[in-house]
């Protein structure tokens, strides 16, 4: 094979890109993965994750240079001492807002694999259907028996724990044994259970963390960490699981520092010859070619570098020919819900830092349940004991403050909102050609905003968590909305979306973009949809399934 020319090239490390290497290589394909930032060992460079808060110069926290460093980061808590070499350089790699648009970018091995909530679950017919049912953007290409098997086959490699509910709006998976609750969300559940007659529930959330040693990985220690780099595998993320597993292979290829700027695009073939990649440290340039190009950089970024290339066949850059490149951008709103107290459980704790809490499956607009606005949401939460941390105004000093810090404190629960937003065409993203980033490469600009229907939503997100509560016998329930701003889900999807008319979509039914079949989108970038569920489980058997199908396709020649 010639010097720079692969089977297939895989642009982005993160969730989505290592699996399109995992699946690439293990079926036998010469593959090179491009990442734009620094490698990041497993293990080796988690160098922060054995150390205690005293340890860190600054207790953990920020300090005004990083805040003066980092504007758009410091707006929520990714902002810390703790793990800011995961997150990308905003002086580097600026962007403009239109609106207001949060954006928490990783650039490094593993991307955002690293820093995810784990939360995973499957989207059901419920959202598959949803757009065609409600008269919304477009219909989604696939449903969820298309997708199943390949949910399956994700959750057993990533390991995913979690129960199998039954609960008729979130599919159940297979599953890991699930981490237990403890003994006040036990008894919450319990009397939810009875006071809904089933029609809501209190779940245990499905996380992927390993409950039980699993593919060379060990199982969680309980430390909630995870954000740090997990030493023991225990999270799923590419360097615990995908990336060994492709490197396992003798078939891949790793590159970082690699800005892929462009696709370079075939006008005789229609198809994609390969892409055109910047050296993030010499500022070189550099081509790589290859049968097959899976894009996976991240939902943004993906859309970024379609817009940049074939500009000379279509303005708008390869797959701009539906008009709907950029488009669609959608997230999850949250940062609303309820809390209180709850009595009678003093005598009683919990074990470790369990990294994971509970769920409440989405009970809005199904069947009977009809609300003022489309679709709806799931909370997450969970019950626990303050401690040391915690203030108490009239012990504030000496022994006695000293004393009842040695005691762990009331017992509180609560819920938050993770609520769908709606694919509004206007809601968008392109690129900015006034403004350059390090390398001098244009920036994207974010026009994006919620509308009517999500803020009827985020109402009903209080209401709802409220009445749960109380009715559960929580004391002094108290609802909060602390503000929330399109990006701070760290779920930017759409501005590629799949669909079954390329006059309408980017990508068709198996995440093949319509301009150029060889090229393939599976992030973010590919819903049509949002769902109110974490999106990550999805990207995962989206990539399998396509990477299934490409392999498929090259073998009979049509690639």
């Amino acid at each position: 094979m010639a010097e720079n020319t692969y089977d297939a090239i895989v642009v982005g490390s993160g969730i989505s890109g290592g699996w399109a290497a995992k699946e690439l290589t293990e079926k036998g394909l010469k593959v090179i993965m491009l990442e734009r930032g620094r490698n990041v060992e497993h293990v080796k460079d988690y160098v922060n994750t054995n150390k205690d808060p005293w340890e860190f110069p600054h207790r953990g926290g920020r300090t005004q240079e990083m805040v003066d460093n980092y504007p758009v980061l410091k707006r929520d808590y990714p902002l810390n001492e703790m793990n800011l070499d995961f997150w990308a350089n905003e002086k580097d790699c600026p962007y403009v807002e239109k609106k207001r648009f949060d954006w928490y970018r990783g650039y490094h091995v593993g991307g955002r694999s690293l820093t995810w909530g784990r939360q995973s679950y499957r989207l059901g017919d419920l959202d598959f259907e949803a757009n065609a049912k409600d008269g919304i953007a477009v219909d989604w290409p696939i449903r969820y028996k298309d997708l199943a098997p390949w949910y399956s086959y994700a959750e057993k490699f990533a390991g995913i724990n979690g129960n199998r509910d039954g609960f008729p709006s979130l599919p159940d998976g297979d599953y890991l044994p699930a981490m237990e609750m403890n003994c006040v969300e036990k008894d919450v559940a319990a009397r939810i259970k009875q006071l809904y007659g089933g029609k809501r529930a209190f779940i245990m959330g499905r996380s992927a963390n390993l409950t039980a040693p699993h593919n060379n990985r060990t199982n969680c220690q309980y430390r909630n960490k995870c954000w740090l780099g997990c030493p023991f595998g225990a999270y799923f993320s590419t360097q615990s699981a995908t990336l060994p597993a492709a490197m396992a292979t003798g078939n891949l290829t790793l590159r970082p520092f690699s800005i892929v700027t462009r696709i370079l695009y075939d006008k005789d073939t229609q198809k994609a010859k390969g892409v055109e990649v910047l050296d993030a440290e010499t500022n070189k340039t550099y081509e790589y070619y290859a049968k097959v190009v899976f894009v996976c950089a991240s939902a943004f970024n993906s859309s970024w570098i379609l817009m940049n290339s074939a500009t000379d066949v279509w303005e708008g850059g390869l797959g701009s020919s539906s008009g709907e490149l950029g488009h669609n951008v959608m997230d999850h709103h949250l940062k609303c819900g309820a809390s209180g107290r709850v009595e009678g459980y003093d005598d009683k704790y919990y074990f470790g830092k369990r990294p994971n809490g509970i769920y409440v499956p989405r009970f809005q607009n199904i069947m009977d349940d009809k609300r003022d606005y489309l679709r709806g949401f799931g909370y997450q939460g969970g019950a626990s004991r303050s401690g040391w941390s915690r203030e108490i105004a009239e012990l504030n000093i000496g022994a006695a403050f000293k004393d009842a810090l040695t005691e762990p404190g009331p017992w509180s629960m609560g819920i938050m909102g993770f609520g769908e937003i709606l694919p509004y065409h206007e809601n968008r993203i392109y690129l900015n050609k006034n403004v350059k980033d390090k390398w001098g490469l244009p920036v994207l600009e974010m026009d994006v905003e919620m509308k009517d229907n999500e803020m009827k939503m985020r109402k009903d997100m209080m209401s709802e968590a409220a009445t749960m509560l109380e009715a559960a016998g929580v004391k002094d329930v108290k609802t909060y909305d602390y503000g929330y701003a399109v990006g701070m889900g760290i779920h930017e999807m759409g501005t590629a979306r799949m669909g079954r008319d390329p006059k309408t979509s980017v990508l068709n039914g198996n995440n093949q973009v319509w301009d150029a079949k060889n090229v393939f989108v599976t992030d973010g970038a590919c819903m049509t949809s949002a769902a109110c569920v974490n999106p990550s489980l999805t990207y995962m058997a989206l990539t399998a399934r396509a990477a299934d199908f490409a392999v498929s396709e090259l073998k009979k020649g049509n690639l």
